[in-house]
């Protein structure tokens, strides 16, 4: 009987094996594999140590992106709270409501940005009719991480409001009874049990802001590069798979180092409130 049952598991997780062979551990072994060979197929450091000039691309890449993390961060906790804290019905519209953005395609809510941040877009036009006069907001850093935020931050509301939406109330109630003051329960009782939300917001946010190439290209206007940006050069027109191979391993290399310190943080945050 439990060969039997044996076998049946592993008849049911087959196609999920296959799937994780064909295009997780299959694309990793290719992107590890053009890292340290030339155009040749030889084994080379010469596409690792050519990282050195990019220094400068994947520290503003990660600037960047810890500062749209944050944002998002800050915008999406108060909204995550107040959603949890209504009724079922009005939950429900809410997060239609924040997930409505999600079902325009990335490009055209990028696009829209552009209208409304180019020197005749719609700002800028009420400012000149005010007499306030023209303000550069297209073509710069913060009309980048604008649209990272706006982009990504569903991403962290709903993981968000998935943990406060199951908060227990009873030990909320019992904080204020023992005379806990909003910011003490907020402090003491709610940021902990929600740690676990944070964690993923942070990194499903985090991870495209610092990989993004296209918001920086159109928002940005190439006025300067993001890691994104330089791996979609590479392969798309330079043909340096190699060194765009290399690249990317190093930004997976960042990213997963990312995930394992936000599960750490997640794992001591919840033993605190344990």
């Amino acid at each position: 009987m439990n060969k039997k049952t044996s076998l049946g598991n592993r008849l049911v997780a087959s196609p999920y094996l296959l799937w994780s062979v064909l295009f997780i551990v299959a694309p990793m072994f290719f992107v590890i594999y053009y890292s340290f060979t030339n155009s040749a197929g030889a084994f080379t450091f010469e596409n690792i140590t050519e990282l050195a000039k990019y220094t400068d691309t994947f520290l503003r890449s990660i600037w960047f992106g810890v500062l749209a993390t944050i944002i998002c961060l800050v915008l999406a906790y108060p909204i995550a709270y107040i959603i949890a804290q209504t009724s079922s019905n009005a939950q429900r519209t809410l997060v239609a409501l924040v997930m409505l953005p999600m079902w325009m395609n990335f490009l055209i809510r990028t696009y829209s940005w552009m209208a409304i941040l180019q020197d005749t877009g719609i700002i800028n036009t009420f400012l000149n009719k005010i007499g306030i006069g023209t303000i550069r907001m297209i073509n710069t850093p913060g009309a980048v991480i604008l649209g990272m935020v706006y982009n990504f931050l569903p991403f962290m509301i709903l993981p968000l409001y998935s943990v406060m939406a199951k908060l227990d109330k009873s030990v909320i109630e019992a904080a204020q009874d023992l005379g806990g003051n909003r910011l003490d329960v907020v402090r003491k009782v709610i940021l902990p049990l929600s740690m676990p939300g944070i964690a993923s917001g942070l990194t499903m946010v985090f991870v495209p802001s610092v990989s993004t190439f296209y918001i920086s290209q159109k928002l940005g206007g190439g006025s300067f590069d993001l890691i994104g940006d330089v791996i979609e050069r590479q392969f798309q027109q330079s043909y340096n798979y190699n060194l765009g191979a290399s690249i990317s391993l190093v930004l997976m290399v960042l990213i997963l180092f990312s995930m394992a310190f936000l599960t750490k943080f997640t794992t001591e945050g919840e033993g605190m409130v344990i």
